[in-house]
């Protein structure tokens, strides 16, 4: 007789989602998907294609803003929510939502928790004012021993 997998697949990992308090409905922009949220934080889970891990992040983590999850931008002074209509300041009471939400979803879905993500919220973009605009410009890379200029 095969042996069970100890690992739970996608349907049962919904199940226990929503056995600890996580609000699980179908998200309709990604096919077979759901969106999970709690605390005013969500998250878009699909199945895992991997063995070892039942579900995998379609939309990563982020608050939730008008029924769409906002992904979290650093701009260096700030951290914002961006969605596709707008951007807004994230308070401190928003970041601490998001970074309590991730944490209880990757227990409860077996997920892996690294030691820097589990310090504090990490954003998904960085932006800062003083880069900005520096990927445009095409510097061909030169060797030190060659003379530049003048020299």
């Amino acid at each position: 007789m095969p042996k069970k997998s100890r690992n739970p697949n996608f349907d049962q990992t919904i199940a226990t989602l929503r056995a600890n308090a996580f609000e699980v409905t179908p998200y309709a922009g990604v096919a077979g998907s759901m969106l999970v949220s709690k605390y005013g934080a969500a998250a878009v889970l699909v199945a895992a294609q991997a063995k070892d891990a039942p579900a995998a992040y379609a939309v990563r983590p982020g608050a939730l803003v008008k029924g769409e999850v906002a992904r979290l931008l650093d701009r260096g002074y700030q951290k914002f929510l961006k969605t596709a209509h707008f951007e807004i300041p994230a308070t401190a009471g928003q970041l601490e939502a998001i970074h309590t939400f991730t944490e209880e979803l990757k227990q409860v879905t077996g997920a892996i928790s690294l030691y820097n993500e589990a310090l504090g919220t990490t954003s998904d973009l960085y932006q800062y004012d003083r880069l900005k605009g520096r990927e445009a410009l095409h510097m061909t890379p030169t060797s030190p021993w060659e003379l530049a200029g003048d020299h």
